[in-house]
């Protein structure tokens, strides 16, 4: 199993590490999913002028960047604000350790006209570290974790998986 770790692995951590695991092993979900093909709806027809989905090193994936040093990674909703945050900030994290300092992200939120900016702290470095290790742990395992009923469940592309 390959040692990298991806902008999605980070966001899938935060929002169930169940979903990480199947994720890191292969078992894809999403592809027949009404919420994910919705959010690719979304980010299709959002922002068209600017130049989307720039890919780096296949590790992440920036919807897209602004001249003035920001970063952008489009949502549908805030439900999982916290891991959409964390996944920005694994961005700013991954292109700081090459060398491209003095950025900013924003998540824009197009339905509800809303944008919120991250900026990456000394605290966040520490606490990404010990998410990859923690997500590099989850990959190794051999059975998924546990499973934990929470209120994102009902609209999870795994749902039918994990109550099988």
């Amino acid at each position: 199993m390959e040692d990298r770790i991806t902008g999605v692995m980070i966001y899938y951590y935060f929002v169930c590490q169940r979903k990480l695991w199947y994720f890191c092993h292969e078992i894809n979900m999403e592809a027949q999913n009404d919420n994910v093909l919705l959010g690719k709806i979304l980010d299709e027809s959002s922002y068209q002028r600017d130049e989307k989905h720039i890919n780096i090193d296949n590790v992440i994936n920036i919807d897209f960047v602004r001249e003035n040093k920001e970063l952008h990674e489009i949502k549908k909703s805030k439900a999982v604000e916290e891991a959409s945050i964390w996944q920005v900030k694994y961005y700013l994290y991954y292109l700081k350790q090459r060398g491209v300092d003095g950025l900013k992200g924003k998540i824009d939120y197009p339905l509800l006209k809303k944008t919120l900016i991250v900026e990456l702290t000394d605290e966040d470095i520490e606490k990404l570290d010990q998410v990859i290790n923690k997500i590099v742990e989850i990959k190794k395992q051999e059975n998924t974790p546990q499973f934990l009923a929470t209120k994102l469940c009902k609209n999870c592309a795994y749902h039918d998986l994990c109550l099988i």
